[in-house]
């Protein structure tokens, strides 16, 4: 009988490399780019040139092939230096002039500009379509979906549109960095690639910044391979290295982050001063019946509306727990007001909360005091 592992036995196994006497348990990072090779043709697969392949990209991939896949069909996976590195290889890896592609107008801000300025000057059409859709997939050849979505925390329903795409002949790439493998697996829902942003809670220690690419199509990883090896958007050795380390703790982490974000946002939607809780793992959430059917877990990042960006610095100021960041996924609670960065269509006061491991009573009572002193 094939005993199927947990996610805490996964992830803290994965990548690992069979015991050999006389070899580390935890094998370091092999900072090397040039390996010396074998001196005549015929010899043993060696290492070469490390910009097409590292042994320790190599480990890593291996761990977030495990997680991408689960008990299902094997993954392929390829890192890369960040997660616009990895939504790139997707984009300009896949598509040519004369394609069009579908890309969220409510999801990470960047991919927006970065399609209608460079992929329209390589003649490529792009439209925009919100997460909770419609989505215009006639005619697609890829549609880029984010789920759930960043900063507004909505989700779309994954296995119905997978297959209204590929019903119009476009593949689908989800953009899985809010959820991570643990909280999702699009590959399972239908869709063809995953891309994440592994900078975010997937490394979860806001000391890094990496991505990745996954994938059960032999083409398209090859696509996504040759992309990297073309551009050199390679990850570092050692930031693959801290990344895998990281993996041991996945599962704790997300199960005490997606605990403390529930509470927070229960503790938000009982005050008067906020307008507006999005998270999809609270009952009533208007995400929250899409988000069960096809999330594991729900994440430690939600979302509120609170009066006015004074508001949310005088928060800050008196919180001795969340601190002022744009990126999520880290141990320590952090609170980024999206307006400031001019990327969102979003109220001055929106703020995007991701919810580190503190002990649970403990960041709901600095919250508290904080919102108190907030409001004066």
């Amino acid at each position: 009988m094939t005993v199927v592992p947990g996610d805490g036995t996964l992830a803290s196994h994965a990548g690992e490399r069979p015991a050999a006497l006389g070899e580390p348990a935890r094998p370091g990072p092999v900072l090397s780019s040039v390996f010396h090779l074998a001196p005549a043709p015929g010899g043993p697969a060696l290492d070469g040139y490390g910009r097409p392949d590292n042994p320790t990209y190599r480990d890593l991939e291996r761990a977030l092939s495990a997680l991408e896949a689960g008990s299902g069909d094997p993954v392929r996976t390829t890192t890369f230096a960040s997660g616009m590195a990895a939504i790139s290889a997707v984009l300009f890896g896949l598509l040519k002039a004369g394609d069009t592609v579908v890309i969220p107008s409510d999801g990470y801000y960047a991919t927006r500009p970065l399609a209608a300025d460079r992929l329209a000057a390589f003649g490529v059409t792009v439209r925009e379509a919100p997460t909770l859709g419609p989505y215009p997939v006639e005619g697609a050849a890829l549609v880029l979906l984010e789920t759930p979505s960043n900063p507004g925390m909505d989700v779309c329903d994954l296995p119905a549109v997978c297959a209204a795409a590929h019903a119009a002949g476009a593949l689908v790439a989800v953009d899985n960095t809010t959820a991570t493998p643990l909280g999702q697996r699009p590959l399972d829902l239908g869709a063809d690639l995953v891309v994440a942003s592994d900078t975010k809670a997937l490394a979860g220690h806001g000391d890094l910044l990496l991505g990745h690419v996954s994938t059960r199509d032999e083409q398209l990883a090859a696509k996504a391979r040759q992309w990297r090896t073309w551009t050199g958007a390679i990850p570092g050795p050692f930031e693959a290295w801290l990344a895998l380390r990281s993996l041991a703790t996945l599962d704790v982490r997300l199960a005490r982050q997606a605990a403390n974000a529930l509470a927070v946002a229960e503790l938000l939607s009982a005050r008067p001063e906020v307008r507006e809780v999005r998270y999809p793992g609270r009952p009533g959430d208007p995400a929250h019946a899409v988000a069960a059917r096809q999330m594991r877990r729900y994440g430690g990042v939600l979302s509120a509306v609170l009066p006015d960006a004074a508001f949310v610095e005088r928060m800050l100021a008196a919180s001795g727990l969340a601190s002022a960041v744009t990126s999520f996924g880290d141990v320590r609670t952090g609170i980024d007001r999206r307006a400031q960065w001019g990327g969102d269509v979003v109220p001055d006061g929106f703020i995007r909360i991701s919810c580190g491991i503190e002990d649970t009573a403990d960041l709901i009572a600095d919250l508290t005091a904080a919102l108190d002193a907030a409001s004066g």
